[in-house]
């Protein structure tokens, strides 16, 4: 059974907002970098965004640069991915990943390679007319 949980997908018109969250179970997630990843169809995942919880450092792909946000409500285990101004071209699933790191590590790198331990489910984002 899953750790982490998706919530928030669904289908939006370009320009539109949605907010993903990402609640985890069995752990607590202060000492854990969280990232938001996604993949379309036919095309490789990609790091969208990332933070690490205990400093609040973050990582964001420069596809999505001023767009969407990430941040997080540890009294509910959760982190968010506000993604604003959306475009169709954002349309993939999203998957929520979810690993501790240590207090001296980058996100970045951790993000840019995807290594992250636990994912969750997945939860569709289409943005369409």
């Amino acid at each position: 059974q899953s750790q982490l949980v998706e919530s928030g997908g669904g289908l939006v018109q370009p320009g539109g907002s949605l907010r993903l969250s990402c609640t985890a179970s069995r752990f607590t997630i202060n000492y854990y970098a969280i990232g938001w990843f996604r993949q379309a169809p036919g095309k490789e995942r990609e790091g969208v965004s990332c933070l690490k919880i205990s400093d609040g450092s973050t990582y964001y792909a420069d596809s999505v640069k001023g767009r969407f946000t990430i941040f997080d409500d540890t009294a509910r285990n959760t982190v968010y991915l506000q993604m604003n101004n959306l475009k169709p071209e954002d349309t993939a699933t999203y998957y929520c990943a979810a690993d501790f790191i240590a207090l001296a590590s980058p996100v970045q790198e951790m993000c840019v390679m995807g290594d992250f331990s636990s994912w969750g489910q997945g939860t569709q984002v289409t943005v369409s007319e």
